[in-house]
């Protein structure tokens, strides 16, 4: 057997990634049939209750159909000879696949006969150990304090445990944050999309300007894969839904997204782009905060204002973000295509300080803000 190569190929695999994300779109679109007529036959249906939006029984377990899909795009991968150093030089893509599969496994028992949130916590903390056992973890750190003169800020290198318990708390953050903000038909799987799609370009980023590093093809890999899991099953899941992914699907787009975001900042080299340059040094937790905001905010909404009332923070209750939107007056399509642009405008935006100048970055990310701003107030507007 062929060794695998230290030199980088010539380009960026883009096409490469695109092929992957599309057989990924595609399996899933195929499995999510089969799996709907499965949940339906073992009971794995959503019950219309009072906190919920919709109004007939769904079947669930829609996070199977996904994952079958991304471990299809991930063999093809395998069999790519130039995203094979995904495999060769890390055990990223199997970690996925073992952390993924049982997380969904967790899922699908969830789905079918309602698990306790401590056993479902307590499985989650499980895959996201899984994942640092096969060396997911944090490495680097930006801090806003310390640094040279002329640079705001300072970059910490983590010892094996700090790294480790970090890659935890941000593994099951996303899960619960991904998990919390799916209320609506199609919800969770494009803001999964748009992390996705924005954890793979940066990545792309990365690997121009380290030359091809191979730390850098593992997370493009895994938000490929996640992307293109997420599209296939929009069509099924978009109002109105004939499928629910449920806490399988939710949940294993967490794990994915923490995984990636960990793989693509957490090893991050900020002396690629020079001591100086405080933007791109930033850029990496830029990435990550941004995917995280919109359903970190929402989690963090919800633990206050259930601790307030007195009750546990994991106890349901319908004043998440998009029931704020339908409140406001917007329908199911509209609130779901208005948290899209939000979660677009500050994921994207974050990979483009990161390409582009940052002046003109800020200027067009401000005239976004206004648009979704006035966009999201025109009911209240008409209603006044």
């Amino acid at each position: 057997m062929t060794p695998p190569s230290d030199i980088a190929p010539a380009g960026l695999p883009v096409r490469e990634y695109l092929l992957v994300a599309l057989v990924t779109a595609v399996l899933t679109l195929l499995f999510t049939g089969p799996v709907r007529v499965f949940a339906i036959r073992i009971g794995a249906v959503a019950y219309p209750r009072q906190r919920d939006v919709h109004v007939v029984p769904m079947p669930r377990l829609g996070g199977l159909a996904m994952y079958l899909g991304v471990c299809g795009g991930i063999l093809l991968a395998h069999q790519l000879p130039v995203l094979r150093r995904a495999f060769d030089y890390s055990f990223d893509p199997t970690a996925v696949l073992i952390g993924g599969g049982i997380i969904v496994a967790i899922g699908m028992l969830d789905d079918r006969f309602e698990l306790d949130s401590l056993t479902k916590l307590a499985g989650q903390i499980m895959c996201a150990g899984i994942l640092v056992l096969y060396g997911i973890r944090w490495f680097v750190l930006w801090v806003p304090w310390g640094g040279d003169a002329g640079v705001f800020g300072s970059v910490l290198i983590l010892d094996q445990n700090q790294g480790s318990l970090l890659a935890i708390l941000l593994a099951v953050m996303m899960i619960n944050a991904i998990n919390f903000v799916d209320g609506l038909d199609g919800l969770a799987a494009g803001v999964g999309l748009i992390a996705a799609a924005a954890t793979c370009a940066f990545s792309l980023h990365l690997l121009e300007q380290s030359g091809g590093d191979v730390n850098t093809y593992s997370p493009a890999l895994i938000g490929a894969t996640l992307a293109g899991a997420c599209l296939g099953f929009l069509p099924h899941n978009f109002q109105p839904a004939r499928i629910f992914m449920g806490d399988s699907g939710s949940m294993l787009i967490g794990l994915m997204l923490a995984a990636g975001s960990t793989t693509a900042s957490g090893r991050a080299n900020p002396s690629l782009w020079g001591a100086t340059d405080t933007i791109a040094i930033f850029s990496p937790l830029l990435i990550v905060a941004a995917v995280l905001f919109i359903p970190a905010l929402d989690l963090i909404l919800a633990v206050v204002r259930r601790t307030a009332r007195g009750v546990s923070p994991f106890s349901a209750d319908k004043m998440h973000l998009h029931h704020r939107l339908l409140q406001i007056g917007h329908s199911q399509r509209r609130a779901v295509l208005l948290i899209y642009l939000w979660a677009g405008l500050l994921a994207f935006g974050a990979v483009a300080l990161t390409l582009y100048d940052a002046a003109a970055v800020i200027w067009t990310f401000g005239i976004g803000v206004l648009v979704a701003v006035i966009i999201s107030a025109i009911p209240r507007l008409r209603s006044r």
